[in-house]
């Protein structure tokens, strides 16, 4: 907790934040015989300072929150996609980008299905992602509480490469933006505890290994099928 507090603290400073203790340190090191010319600084320097504090706090607090989530949902959550709705443009910037507003439509297996909307920067890679239409999202059903997987969201977007390579038939194969197929490894993956985060080798475990290659045979068996026509 000190270790984030201390972390939110510095990068309040960093950003404006350092001008509080500025005109403190000003107003004590001239001492006696200026400061009633500058009193003002005394108290400007003081308000942002326990701004600076309080905003910390704060940014202390959100993160807690937010890892303590993250958390829950990487143990309990269920992997399911949220279907993309709508999107609208907001009339506010941040780091000269426009955030915007995702409404999304969650279809959880076994659970009813559930709307929410999210706030987000539109960046190009982002904007990519979200034409796709679909997201890749932990969700609890129980409180409705979600996280958005957005490297995984990239792969069935067909935004970055989903390659899968077979010792056995010495093939390589491309499932890039086929949702249905890659979903299915995920959750596999998932189930039996394997990261998908850049490249995975799953030889030493046979079982995952054949399914997940199971998947990858179809799947590369019907894209040439379906590409005919």
């Amino acid at each position: 907790m000190l270790g984030r507090y201390l972390k939110a603290q510095m990068t309040v400073l960093l950003f404006g934040g350092l001008v509080g203790p500025i005109f403190l340190i000003v107003y004590f090191a001239l001492g006696p015989m200026a400061q009633p010319y500058i009193n003002w600084m005394f108290w400007v320097g003081l308000l942002i300072t326990a701004a600076d504090v309080l905003i910390a706090l704060w940014l202390t607090s959100a993160g807690t929150k937010s890892a303590a989530t993250h958390q829950q949902l990487t143990q309990t959550g269920v992997l399911t996609l949220a279907h993309i709705t709508g999107i609208s443009d907001t009339s506010w910037f941040v780091n000269d980008q426009q955030m915007i507003k995702v409404n999304l439509h969650f279809d959880v297996p076994g659970q009813p299905g559930f709307d929410t909307q999210m706030t987000m920067a539109s960046s190009p890679v982002r904007m990519q992602i979200l034409n796709a239409h679909k997201l890749v999202a932990l969700v609890d059903p129980a409180t409705q509480k979600y996280e958005i997987d957005w490297n995984a969201s990239a792969l069935i977007a067909g935004v970055v490469p989903a390659q899968f390579t077979s010792d056995r038939d010495g093939r390589t194969y491309d499932l890039r933006g086929q949702a249905g197929p890659l979903m299915q490894i995920m959750q596999i993956l998932r189930a039996n505890g394997i990261p998908m985060d850049g490249t995975i080798d799953i030889r030493s475990n046979p079982v995952v290994r054949e399914q997940v290659l199971d998947i990858v045979r179809r799947a590369g068996a019907a894209a040439p099928a379906a590409a005919a026509p």
